[in-house]
């Protein structure tokens, strides 16, 4: 009788610590098919909400989403309500920009968006914040003002991460339309065509897609790139209570 009281007691015990070590190791809850981290803090969870709502059918990765939140959230913008995210880890031939409203938690613009002509041909694998350089930049943008110059109405944008993209305005990037972004430039050709470094949208969404985004909204480009990985601060390992809001 001892031993048989013995031997429940330690199976208890067994199920007990394979409980705990199950528990434990949960760090992930399933979105739809596939599984995102879940995180401890208020801030986090409400990041994983909000993407799983904006049902983004698995074309934009958790992991962007997540860097796009935490830097709009630790830089000041005057518009929070608008959030553009251009995931550069897809083809040319995707619609690989988002427009997302904050405020409705609504994908306003999902859109094809050019990269420079010497980061890539389909994809964008090579990434410069030197004048001259004809590539894209990687990092985070506040949107400015308008004007309309050679390529149409355009968006100036402001590059906020040092030695990143902070030359944006000297190297003249700024949003605007093209010809060349477009189904019928991919169908003839494979991709689409490319800018000087700007992230140029098709010609007949631009001037609606400027107008909703301007004045002061966040714009995040990403690619998996690990030099840019290795030096923006706007990642989750490198958030502290210290990061500096600009």
């Amino acid at each position: 009788m001892a031993n048989e009281k013995r031997n429940l007691t330690k199976s208890i015990y067994a199920l007990l610590m394979l409980f705990i070590l199950i528990s434990s190791s949960c760090t992930r809850v399933v979105f739809r098919e596939e599984r995102v981290p879940a995180l401890a803090n208020p801030f986090e969870q409400e990041i994983i909400a909000i993407y799983n709502n904006l049902n983004f059918d698995d074309t934009l990765r958790f992991e962007i989403f997540k860097n796009a939140m935490i830097g709009h959230h630790f830089i000041e913008f005057d518009n929070k309500n608008i959030l553009t995210i251009i995931d550069f880890s897809q083809p040319s031939t995707d619609k690989r920009c988002y427009i997302i409203d904050l405020a409705q938690k609504k994908v306003l613009y999902n859109t094809l968006v050019a990269h420079g002509r010497n980061s890539g041909e389909n994809y964008a694998t090579e990434f410069s914040n030197i004048r001259g350089s004809k590539q894209s930049s990687l990092g985070f943008y506040k949107t400015s003002g308008t004007y309309t110059g050679s390529n149409g109405y355009s968006l100036y944008l402001d590059g906020l991460e040092k030695d990143i993209n902070h030359l944006a305005r000297e190297r003249e990037i700024v949003i605007h339309g093209a010809d060349y972004v477009s189904q019928e430039f991919i169908d003839e050709n494979g991709r689409l065509g490319r800018s000087w470094g700007c992230p140029a949208f098709p010609r007949d969404l631009s001037t609606e897609i400027i107008d909703v985004i301007k004045d002061g909204s966040c714009l995040y480009i990403y690619a998996d790139d690990p030099a840019y990985l290795s030096r923006t601060l706007y990642i989750p390992e490198k958030i502290t209570s210290e990061t500096v809001v600009q």
